[in-house]
């Protein structure tokens, strides 16, 4: 397939119709029998998602693209090359290749790659891309990547895994042992072909969860992109009985921010009513799950314990939105029929029993403008709101 999709006049169709109407192409004729309809029109969609996901990807010619899930399921450009940064040597395998966005950053900071992928149609996809893309210090070898490591004598400086969930998975609790491969039960098997194992897990995993799981994690790596977390990484290394940083890292249009902490880490909180300005953490952040971290090292004051929204006198340089406090109302239905009832304004709950939606019907509020209120509990366990202005 990868032949006849690399004629010249098919590459020219994806080009000129991947953001088209998919739906109403799909009733047309196909005017390449050659090739089937539905492989077409995968092209033309997946090629459309990877326009800001990968644009590496779909700037390049005669890039050719797996399935739509496979797309979805990848790193961002972003996120892959920030986590390139992370590791250093001289040989890394991928376990669990896919379709390789992770190894061509990778490759950037290895002397050489070696990317596994089950699937052969899409070992052989990935690799002509990195061909295409003169990624010329990548393997790809296709098979079940177990037999690979057992196969081989090298000792690799790092092993990356991304394992995927099981389909069969049951419970709402993600696991570690629920995905493929199952590392937690196959660490000491790692361990003979490597001292150091980076492992990709989606936001989902609980944190707490996955330390239960794993032996000698020396750091963990929350990553998130424009405010939403995308990814969790796991730094593995072989003896490792120190304690465990955990690191933030907000990827942003105008850079990046940074918080790290570890779990030895001085976290002694500081509780305040509202002061003159309030923070609300990255989602990075809140993800880690250090929010009395966050007062010790800031030098901020919580509002609650649960509510996880800061205070201080004079502005401090926060990872996150930082707002000036214009007005601290009670949550009382006088107060909120006089300021809030019907206006236009941003809402945020913490820590408070109604949702946003919930607030926005009861009370009337329209959402947007610049004034910003936050629904929450503060030290006394009082249900307060507190109206902002975006710093």
């Amino acid at each position: 397939m990868i032949t006849a999709l690399l004629k010249p006049e098919i590459q020219d169709f994806i080009n000129q119709n991947y953001h088209t109407d998919l739906k109403k192409l799909a009733l047309t004729r196909n005017p390449f029998p050659e090739i089937s309809w539905p492989d077409l029109l995968n092209q033309l969609q997946a090629k459309n998602k990877a326009k800001d996901k990968l644009p590496t990807w779909f700037k390049t010619e005669n890039i050719l693209y797996p399935q739509k899930i496979s797309i979805e399921q990848t790193s961002s450009e972003q996120t892959a090359a920030y986590k390139a940064t992370l590791i250093t040597g001289k040989s890394l395998i991928d376990l669990t290749g896919g379709f390789g966005i992770d190894d061509y950053y990778f490759a950037q900071h290895f002397d050489r790659v070696t990317h596994c992928e089950i699937n052969p149609e899409l070992s052989a996809l990935v690799a002509h891309n990195y061909s295409v893309l003169n990624s010329n210090n990548i393997e790809c070898r296709q098979g079940d990547s177990h037999d690979t490591l057992r196969n081989s004598d090298t000792k690799w400086d790092w092993i990356y895994i991304d394992p995927s969930r099981r389909n069969d998975a049951k419970g709402k609790v993600f696991m570690l042992r629920d995905c493929l491969p199952n590392v937690p039960d196959s660490l000491d098997f790692y361990f003979q072909y490597t001292d150091n194992i980076l492992i990709k897990t989606a936001p989902l995993l609980d944190i707490k969860a996955g330390l239960s799981e794993l032996r000698f994690v020396a750091k963990i790596h929350v990553v998130a992109l424009e405010n939403e977390v995308k990814e969790l990484l796991w730094e593995i290394r072989k003896g490792h009985s120190g304690p465990i940083t955990i690191n933030a890292v907000a990827l942003t249009k105008e850079g990046e921010i940074h918080f790290s902490t570890s779990d030895d880490a001085d976290s002694t909180v500081r509780f305040s009513a509202p002061k003159n300005y309030l923070y609300e953490p990255n989602s990075a952040i809140l993800k880690t799950g250090a929010f009395d971290a966050v007062s010790a090292v800031y030098k901020v004051g919580k509002l609650h314990s649960h509510s996880h929204l800061y205070t201080s006198d004079t502005v401090v340089d926060f990872p996150g939105r930082r707002f000036k406090i214009e007005s601290i109302l009670p949550y009382q239905k006088s107060e909120i029929k006089a300021h809030i009832e019907g206006k236009q304004l941003n809402v945020t709950t913490r820590n408070f029993p109604l949702s946003v939606e919930e607030l926005r019907k009861k009370w009337k509020i329209k959402d947007g403008g610049t004034t910003y209120c936050f629904f929450t509990t503060d030290i006394n366990n009082e249900k307060i709101i507190v109206i902002c202005s975006k710093i």
